[in-house]
């Protein structure tokens, strides 16, 4: 019997992995179009791992170039203010809204992503969609403490929890937590085609919950 649902935000609730892409873009930008095809290249393979470890990432293998704290900050703040505008507007997953609306008194349910913790609780706020959710969680800290936090908080055992997510670190962190995940595949990304629990949209998500 499922008891709570742990969305990831973008990608699951939001169609906003795009606006991520986009905004890498126009951070390296300055560096030409090689770079930015290395950041879109990583970027695309490693959905759920936070901007923070990107910028660092991409700096140091990309342009050699160690990040000081306060780079880091301005990178951030650069990205921040053009992702938050862009996904205010980006439009809902097929079936997101609904499922959300129809089930919220049926399910316990709880945000987990890469988004930074204050970026997201602006964006929730601001999409008037944070009033369903129990707890929503955003980095620096990692999705698989998020899963631990939210268990133990809320007394619930591995088989009560589902993990709706669309990158192989959502999948990972969920395996961690040994509770049950579903992938959500869209466009071109192919990661996780070969998912027990697999889903297009959320519009066929309940059909899926039922099965578990």
């Amino acid at each position: 019997m499922i008891k709570a649902i742990i969305f990831d935000f973008d990608g699951v609730i939001v169609e906003s992995v795009g606006v991520k892409a986009q905004a890498f873009s126009m951070v390296y930008n300055s560096y030409g179009n090689e770079i930015i095809s290395k950041v879109l290249d990583h970027h695309y393979k490693n959905g759920g791992v936070s901007r923070f470890e990107k910028f660092i990432y991409y700096h140091k293998s990309f342009l050699g170039i160690k990040l000081s704290k306060d780079q880091l900050k301005e990178l951030s703040n650069k990205f921040s203010d053009f992702v938050v505008d862009k996904i205010n507007s980006a439009p809902y997953v097929n079936g997101a809204l609904e499922f959300i609306k129809t089930n919220f008194r049926k399910y316990d349910y709880h945000i987990s992503t890469g988004t930074p913790q204050n970026e997201i609780e602006i964006i929730t706020r601001y999409r008037k969609i944070n009033k369903f959710f129990l707890s929503v969680f955003g980095s620096p800290e990692k999705k698989e403490n998020h899963i631990q936090k939210i268990m133990e908080s809320n007394n619930y055992s591995k088989d009560e929890v589902v993990f709706i997510g669309d990158s192989l670190q959502d999948k990972i962190a969920a395996n961690k937590k040994d509770i049950t995940f579903i992938g959500r595949i869209e466009g071109s990304n192919k990661q996780l085609l070969n998912e027990k629990y697999k889903v297009s949209d959320l519009s066929e998500l309940d059909k899926i919950i039922k099965q578990l």
